[in-house]
C-alpha cells in the first residue's frame, strides 16, 4: 500500500479545537507537514493504520493530534468519559518522555484532560489512583494493559477506548509483547466497534507486512492506510579510526583503547549519547571514559535497564535540561526518547544492524530540518569493514525486515485467564476474536480447544492436580476464574512475558534495607563470594550478604571488580548489514599487502578515508588466502600441533554460525569418527579437528545441503536439551511455574527445575502438548534463528567453493582463534598470548 487521495482541506473543517491546533503549531513557529496532515485526515475518518517517518520528525504530534480529531468528530474531546486513548510504548523511558509531551500540548488544547502513565516503574499511590479512576490518556506498556484486562469491571474501564496509538511499532511486531497486544486490541474493538489503532515507526524494511499484523482481520482494507513520510531524514555517519589499526582483530582489543579519544570528542559537543550494546559495556565505558578524562565527573552519568527508576528518571531530565555532557547507555534510549540538547551520539562496537544504527543516531538532531549525526567506534578492526558496510546501507536505504511470531499458545494459555478474570468470555466468540489477529489468524479449532482445556484442568497430564484448575464455564457458558489464589497469583506474573532471573541490589545497613541501586541477574550475584567486588551503576561495590533475592552491598576502593553480565550480549548480525559487507568485498580488488599507515592520533573519518584505512589488513588477507565474497564461499584450512583448523565465512550472523558448525561437524562425523571443537563469530565459524582431515574430499557442495535440514539441526546440536531451556519461558508464560511473591522470590534454579519437572512428565505422559511443540519450534525460530540458516544454505549450495589451504591464521581466521582461546586459557592470561601471536603473524606479513 502506499500513501493516496486526496490531501485535506482543514479549512473546510476548521472546528475551535482544530484552530487550536493549527495557532499551536504557528506559536512554535511550525507548519505541519503534509504527511501530518494525511495522518489527521485518515484518523478524523476513523481509519487504521501505519505512520513511517524518519525520527524527530513529527510522528508523535501527527497521531496525537490525529487521535484528538478523532475524538472531536465523534463528540467525545470535551466529556468526561474516562479513558478515552491508548498510548502503547515499549520501553519506560519512552513512556516517561511521550507522557510529558502529550502533558504539554494537553495544557493548552484540552486543560481539563488528565494524561498520565502507568509501568512497572509507577508507584504504588498512582496506581490506586488510576484504580478510583483512569485518566482521559494513559501511556503504558503492553504488559500493563494486560494487567488492566485482569479487573473485573475491565469493560467499564476500557470500553470506551477509542484510539489506540502503539509507539515504535517494529519494536513490538517481533516478539510475543507484540502478540500480547494484538490480542489486547482485538478485545477493546470487541468493546468499542469504532476503535482505531496506529502504529508509528521510523526503521522497518517490510512496511506492508507491519500495517498487516497491527490491523484486525475484519478491517476493510479502504479502511487500512500506510502512509509514509517522503523526506529523509539527513543522516551523518563518520568513524573514530586509532592511530593504529592492526591487521589481525580481536574482539575488544582496540575498543577501550580508544577512550581517551572518545573522551576528546565528547568535548567537542554540547551533549553526547554514547551507545553500547550491552548493560555490561555500558558499565566499563562509564569507569573508563572518567580515568581517561576525570573531569567528565558530574558532566558524564550512566543509564540502562537494571538502574533504580528514580536514577534513570534524574538522567532522563538531566539530558532535557542539557546540564549533562554526555550519557554511556544502552538501548534503554534508543527509542523515540526526545532530547533536544543531544546533537552527537557515539555506537561503541558495530551496531550489527542498520535499523538499529539508524534508530540511535535519530536521538541527536531529533526535530524536524535538524540533521543526526553519529560516529563509530569500533572495537575491533574488522568492525572497521562494518562500518564501512553500513554506511553503504544506508545510503541504499536497506533496512531489515521484522516478522512476528506465529499462535504461540503460551500468550493465548495467558491470555484466556486474563480475560477469565476480567470478567469472563465466551468460547465461541472469544475464538472469533482471537482469529481476527494477525498472529493467530490461522488458528485452529483443534490448536483452540486443547488451549481451553489446558487452562480448564492442564491437560491430559495435569488434569488429576486442582492447582492447574484455573477457568471453567458457568452454567451460562462463561468462561471465569474463581480461585482467589490463582487469580493473585495470575495478577503477579501477566507482565514476564520478558523476564529474567534478576536480583535487587540494595546498600547495606545495620538498622535494615539500605538505598535501592538497581537489579543485577542472580546468576551473576550467586557465583560471588561474600568481599567480592564487581562494578555496577558506575561504582566499584563489595558483597556484603544476599538474602531473600538481594544482594546488600557496600562501597569499595582501590580492587578491580567483575562486571556483571546480561542476557542480551552478543548480538547477532544482520542479513542486511552481512549482504552490505560482502557487497563492499566484492567491489573492489585487492593489491598487494601493504604496511599499515600510522597516523599521529585517533581521528575522525569519513566513509572514504574509513574503507582506506582497512585496505591494508584486507590485502593481507587477500595475499595469505582469498576475500570472502557473494560469488563463492572460501573456505580455509591450517594444520598446527593442535589439529587441522577449518575455517568456513558464509557472513549470517552468530546465531546461524552456531547451528551451522554443529551441523556441519555432525555431518563430517556420521561418514568417520570425528571430535570438533567450534568456535563461532558474525563474519564465519571455526572447526577444530585434532585428527588430520582430507579436507577436498569432505568440503563439497552435498555437506551444505538443506535435505533433512531440521532432523539433522536437531539431532547435532542435541535439541531436546535447548528446548528444555526454552520451556523454562514457556512455562513461566503460559502460568504453570510461579516465581513466587514479592520478598519470597524463587531463584532461577528453583525456576528451572520446576518447568524441568513438568517438561519430563509431558513428554513422558503427554507427547503431543502443544506447549512442548512450541518449545521445539521456538529452538529453530529463536535460538537458531531456522528460516535464515536455511536461507543461508540454499545460498552458499549454489557458490563455487573456493579452498584455500593457508600457511598461518589469517586476518579473517584469527579472530575465530582467539575466541576459541578465550574459553580455555586459564593460566596464561589471553592478551599475554594473542599479543605473541599477533608478534608472530605481523613477522610473516613483513
Amino acid at each position: 500500500m502506499s500513501p493516496s487521495g486526496p490531501q485535506p482541506n482543514l479549512t473546510n473543517t476548521t472546528t475551535l479545537l482544530s484552530s487550536a491546533i493549527n495557532a499551536w503549531f504557528d506559536s512554535q513557529g511550525w507548519a505541519p507537514f503534509s504527511f501530518q496532515k494525511q495522518v489527521w485526515q485518515a484518523m478524523g475518518k476513523g481509519q487504521w493504520g501505519l505512520l513511517h517517518a524518519g525520527t524527530g520528525r513529527g510522528k508523535t504530534l501527527a497521531t496525537w493530534f490525529g487521535a484528538i480529531k478523532r475524538l472531536e468528530k465523534l463528540s467525545l474531546s470535551h466529556q468526561k468519559t474516562g479513558l478515552k486513548i491508548l498510548w502503547i510504548t515499549p520501553m519506560r523511558a519512552l513512556a516517561a518522555d511521550t507522557t510529558s509531551t502529550l502533558q504539554k500540548t494537553a495544557q493548552k488544547l484540552l486543560p481539563d484532560w488528565r494524561v498520565e502513565m502507568r509501568t512497572g516503574d509507577t508507584s504504588a499511590t498512582e496506581r490506586a489512583k488510576q484504580s478510583k479512576s483512569l485518566p482521559d490518556v494513559l501511556v503504558t506498556t503492553p504488559e500493563s494493559l494486560s494487567l488492566l484486562l485482569t479487573q473485573k469491571d475491565a469493560q467499564t474501564r476500557l470500553g470506551k477506548v477509542h484510539v489506540v496509538v502503539v509507539d515504535e511499532w517494529h519494536e513490538l511486531m517481533g516478539s510475543k509483547r507484540g502478540v500480547q497486544l494484538q490480542l489486547a486490541v482485538a478485545r477493546l474493538a470487541r468493546w468499542q466497534p469504532s476503535l482505531i489503532c496506529w502504529g508509528m515507526s521510523a526503521t522497518l524494511g517490510n512496511l506492508d507486512q507491519a500495517l498487516e499484523t497491527l490491523c484486525l482481520a475484519q478491517t476493510p482494507k479502504e479502511n487500512v492506510r500506510l502512509i509514509s513520510d517522503t523526506r529523509q531524514k539527513t543522516v551523518q555517519i563518520d568513524t573514530l579510526l586509532p592511530h593504529n589499526i592492526d591487521r589481525f582483530a580481536w574482539a575488544g582489543h582496540l575498543g577501550l583503547s580508544l577512550a581517551p579519544a572518545v573522551a576528546r570528542v565528547l568535548q567537542t559537543s554540547s551533549s553526547t549519547l554514547v551507545f553500547v550494546n550491552t548493560r555490561s559495556q555500558a558499565e566499563r565505558w562509564y569507569q573508563a571514559l572518567l580515568e581517561a578524562e576525570p573531569g567528565l565527573a558530574g558532566d558524564l552519568a550512566l543509564h540502562h535497564g537494571s538502574l533504580d527508576p528514580d536514577v534513570r528518571r534524574w538522567v532522563e531530565q538531566s539530558l532535557k535540561e542539557g546540564s549533562l555532557k554526555a550519557v554511556v547507555c544502552t538501548s534503554s534510549l534508543d527509542l523515540g526518547v526526545d532530547f533536544l540538547p543531544v546533537d552527537r551520539v557515539l555506537q561503541i562496537g558495530s551496531a550489527k544492524g542498520v535499523a538499529r544504527l539508524l534508530q540511535r543516531a535519530g536521538r541527536s538532531g531529533h526535530a524536524p530540518g535538524r540533521v543526526s549525526h553519529i560516529t563509530l567506534v569500533p572495537t575491533n578492526s574488522l568492525e572497521i569493514l562494518e562500518a564501512v558496510a553500513v554506511q553503504d546501507a544506508v545510503q541504499a536505504r536497506e533496512v531489515e525486515s521484522r516478522h512476528g511470531p506465529q499462535a504461540p499458545i503460551d500468550v493465548l494459555v495467558q491470555h484466556l485467564v486474563t480475560i477469565a478474570i476480567g470478567g469472563g468470555f465466551v468460547a465461541p466468540d472469544l475464538f472469533e476474536e482471537v482469529r481476527s489477529t494477525h498472529a493467530y489468524r490461522n488458528l485452529t479449532p483443534e490448536a483452540w480447544q486443547w488451549a481451553l482445556e489446558f487452562v480448564r484442568h492442564g491437560g491430559t497430564a495435569l488434569a488429576a492436580y486442582p492447582d492447574y484448575q484455573r477457568v471453567a464455564p458457568d452454567q451460562e457458558g462463561v468462561w471465569r476464574a474463581t480461585n482467589a489464589t490463582m487469580i493473585r497469583r495470575h495478577r503477579m506474573s501477566v507482565g514476564t512475558i520478558v523476564s529474567d532471573a534478576m536480583m535487587q541490589v540494595r546498600y547495606w545497613s545495620s538498622r535494615g534495607g539500605g538505598a535501592r541501586i538497581g537489579q543485577v541477574e542472580e546468576s551473576f550475584v550467586t557465583r560471588l563470594k561474600k568481599g567480592d567486588c564487581f562494578l555496577f551503576a558506575g561504582r566499584l561495590l563489595a558483597l556484603v550478604r544476599i538474602n531473600e533475592m538481594t544482594a546488600y552491598v557496600k562501597r569499595a576502593n582501590g580492587q578491580r571488580g567483575a562486571v556483571p553480565r546480561w542476557v542480551g550480549g552478543n548480538m547477532s548480525l544482520s542479513s542486511a548489514l552481512a549482504s552490505a559487507m560482502l557487497a563492499r568485498l566484492d567491489s573492489h580488488k585487492m593489491p598487494d599487502a601493504a604496511t599499515p599507515k600510522s597516523a599521529p592520533s585517533a581521528r575522525i573519518a569519513n566513509c572514504t578515508q574509513t574503507w582506506q584505512a582497512i585496505k591494508p589488513l584486507l590485502a593481507l588477507q587477500h595475499q595469505w588466502s582469498a576475500l570472502p565474497s557473494a560469488s563463492h564461499l572460501l573456505v580455509e584450512w591450517w594444520s598446527s600441533r593442535e589439529g587441522t583448523h577449518l575455517f568456513l565465512y558464509p557472513f549470517a550472523g552468530r546465531t546461524v554460525h552456531l547451528g551451522l558448525s554443529s551441523l556441519l561437524a555432525w555431518r563430517l562425523a556420521k561418514q568417520m569418527p570425528l571430535t570438533f571443537s567450534l568456535s563461532v563469530n558474525d563474519y564465519g565459524f571455526e572447526m577444530l579437528c585434532a585428527q588430520t582431515l582430507d579436507v577436498a574430499a569432505l568440503v563439497t557442495p552435498s555437506l551444505l545441503s538443506t535435505e533433512n535440514l531440521a532432523q539433522d539441526l536437531s539431532e547435532s546440536l542435541n535439541a531436546g536439551q535447548l528446548a528444555q531451556r526454552r520451556f523454562r519461558e514457556i512455562a513461566r508464560i503460559s502460568g504453570l511455574v510461579f516465581q513466587g511473591y514479592p520478598g519470597a522470590k524463587k531463584t532461577a534454579k528453583q525456576v528451572q527445575a520446576s518447568s524441568g519437572l513438568f517438561f519430563d512428565v509431558f513428554e513422558q505422559y503427554d507427547p503431543k502438548n502443544q506447549l512442548l511443540e512450541q518449545a521445539r519450534r521456538e529452538v529453530l525460530q529463536h535460538e537458531l534463528d531456522f528460516e535464515q540458516l536455511e536461507a543461508t544454505l540454499n545460498r552458499v549450495s549454489q557458490l563455487p567453493l573456493t579452498l584455500k589451504a593457508i600457511e598461518r591464521p589469517t586476518p579473517f581466521a584469527f579472530p575465530l582463534m582467539v575466541q576459541r582461546l578465550r574459553e580455555r586459557l586459564s593460566s596464561e592470561k589471553l592478551s599475554d598470548r594473542v599479543a605473541r601471536m599477533v608478534s608472530e603473524l605481523e613477522r610473516a606479513a613483513q
